[in-house]
């Protein structure tokens, strides 16, 4: 990476700005992900699960579209030195913003982050969790609008064909990057400590 900031320091950053429990594990999930579509697009492993793992950095602090986040992520981000390229994913994940997607990474991110949320959903109300989870068993519960309403099932399916990914090789992708980290995503409460490092250990 272009900075000398560590996984520790983002870690840290993190849980300063976001006590709750579930948007940690929310942040572990798009960092996972976002770390096993790096090699595809050559991008740098370590970037792109910081990048991930800091995208909603001020969203409990600043939930307010409006006038809130991303808003003040980024100028923390950007007063400590994160690389530009971190920052303007941060950004253009946000449709609201105007900040047109062009990098592999910035595509990712707006890609894989409402898509990790809403397999985490589907994690949670089955028996085995994350384990044997297919596309077709995501996709069944993406037909029920009752399910995880909240989430944008148009703009689940724009990630994907934004970053060029067919639909179920995409939720594929994620499945298998959250299903690897099942233990910190499912399981007790994330640990400062252990979190940063096997949110962004090398594949």
């Amino acid at each position: 990476m272009a900075n000398d900031l560590s996984r520790e320091e983002a870690w840290n950053l993190l849980c300063e700005w976001t006590q709750s429990e579930s948007l940690r594990r929310h942040m572990l999930a798009v960092a996972a992900a976002m770390r096993a579509y790096a090699p595809r697009y050559d991008g740098d492993v370590e970037l792109w699960g910081l990048t991930g793992l800091l995208h909603d950095l001020d969203y409990e602090r600043h939930p307010n579209l409006q006038d809130g986040h991303p808003r003040y992520a980024i100028a923390e981000l950007e007063h400590r030195g994160y690389p530009p390229e971190l920052v303007r994913a941060v950004a253009s994940h946000a449709d609201f913003m105007g900040v047109p997607r062009e990098t592999p990474m910035e595509k990712a991110l707006f890609a894989v982050d409402e898509l990790c949320g809403f397999v985490l959903a589907v994690a949670y109300v089955r028996p085995e969790g994350l384990v044997g989870m297919t596309p077709k068993s995501v996709k069944k519960k993406l037909k029920q609008p009752s399910f995880a309403a909240a989430v944008n099932r148009d703009e689940l399916r724009a990630g994907a064909e934004e970053l060029g990914v067919d639909f179920d090789e995409h939720l594929q992708i994620v499945i298998d990057a959250l299903t690897e980290r099942r233990d910190e995503l499912l399981g007790g409460e994330s640990n400062p400590g252990d979190a940063p490092a096997s949110a962004a250990a090398t594949d």
